[in-house]
């Protein structure tokens, strides 16, 4: 009975979307919810990602079930909180460096904790002010970043010019409308990154 309601309800949920446990109480007692989800993560419709996080997978005919993105995972068990790359896959990504980071590393407005998941698999959250996340989930956001990461001795005219050239201008004008909360190292070059000085 109880596992009939449970089931309608996940099928309403998007393929490839997470969903935690939690958006199923006041369906059927936990215990017959507890006991739904794992027959069906046994049947193979549902796929535990995480504790208490699940998964209607989407099938792809050469890799089977595939698993939702760590990014989406995030999204989920981390609501509310800001969150982005670091400042290493930053710096990779706006081609100021070629190392490549192998660890799933995010940064956090929250508290750092690992979210460890069903393959064995590990995403590290590692919290850091809230400041450097101002401008999270956006290219500008990954260039405050890699600023951040590369520091005061770390930053040149040329690397702001890389930067300009990696970012659509309405990217690196959200950048430069928050130098005010920059520290004075960063805000100068970002300020004085005037056209004449960059190409």
């Amino acid at each position: 009975m109880y596992s009939k309601s449970v089931f309608e309800r996940i099928q309403r949920i998007p393929e490839g979307e997470p969903f935690k446990a939690s958006l199923l109480i006041g369906i059927a007692p936990y215990s017959s919810i507890r006991k739904a989800l794992s027959t069906l993560v046994k049947s193979g419709y549902l796929m535990r990602v995480s504790q208490g996080v699940y998964v209607r997978p989407k099938i792809n005919d050469y890799l089977g079930a595939i698993r939702p993105s760590s990014r989406k995972i995030l999204e989920l068990v981390a609501k509310g909180e800001m969150i982005d790359i670091t400042g290493a896959e930053a710096v990779q990504r706006l081609g100021l460096s070629t190392q490549m980071v192998l660890k799933e590393i995010f940064l956090t407005s929250g508290r750092t904790r690992t979210i460890r998941l069903e393959n064995g698999g590990r995403i590290f959250l590692r919290h850091v002010s809230p400041r450097k996340l101002v401008l999270a989930g956006r290219l500008a956001g990954i260039a405050l970043i890699a600023l951040w990461y590369l520091g005061k001795n770390g930053v040149t005219m040329a690397t702001i010019r890389q930067i300009r050239k990696r970012l659509p201008p309405q990217e690196f004008d959200a950048l430069k409308k928050e130098a005010p909360s920059m520290p004075a190292w960063m805000r100068e070059k970002i300020l004085n990154s005037g056209e004449e000085s960059l190409w």
